[in-house]
């Protein structure tokens, strides 16, 4: 799946969260667990956009591990409603699937992107000649540098 295709998927998934939580009971039980939903529904899509603009990998890191941890997030929600009996399970498993469809996707991405972050910083180090502080700073110091170029005349 190419990275746009899930920006649509989760731009979909979020609507959806949207037109359940407006398919609501007026009570007060569904209008607070309706509100959290909508958060963590709608952060997924935001989120993953933001990822998807991350000025560095460590960035791009952090913020899918915001995206899925608000899947499943959602995912809780989802099954709050269910388990409370304000929503039939049916219903919502199409939903509860997607969350965490969403969440491993993402989970996964953010573990491989994680290794080829750490596998790549590695071989830098290990690439890198060690330098000994004192021995260069006396390479550098400027009498030093003075001193290679300094030409008596006899």
């Amino acid at each position: 799946m190419t990275p746009d295709e899930l920006q649509k998927r989760t731009k979909a998934f979020s609507l959806r969260v949207i037109k359940l939580v407006a398919a609501l009971p007026a009570d007060m039980v569904a209008r607070e667990i309706g509100r959290q939903l909508v958060r963590s529904g709608m952060s997924v899509s935001a989120n993953y956009r933001a990822a998807r603009r991350a000025r560095s990998k460590r960035e791009f890191v952090a913020k899918i591990g915001i995206v899925a941890e608000e899947s499943d997030e959602t995912a809780h929600w989802i099954d709050l409603l269910k388990d409370s009996g304000l929503v039939s399970g049916h219903r919502l498993e199409p939903l509860h699937r997607e969350a965490d469809e969403l969440m491993r996707i993402f989970s996964g991405t953010q573990r491989t992107a994680r290794s080829r972050m750490n596998s790549i910083g590695n071989r830098k180090k290990s690439t890198r000649p060690e330098r000994v502080g004192v021995a260069n700073s006396i390479a550098k110091s400027p009498d030093r540098q003075i001193a290679k170029y300094n030409v008596t005349a006899e």
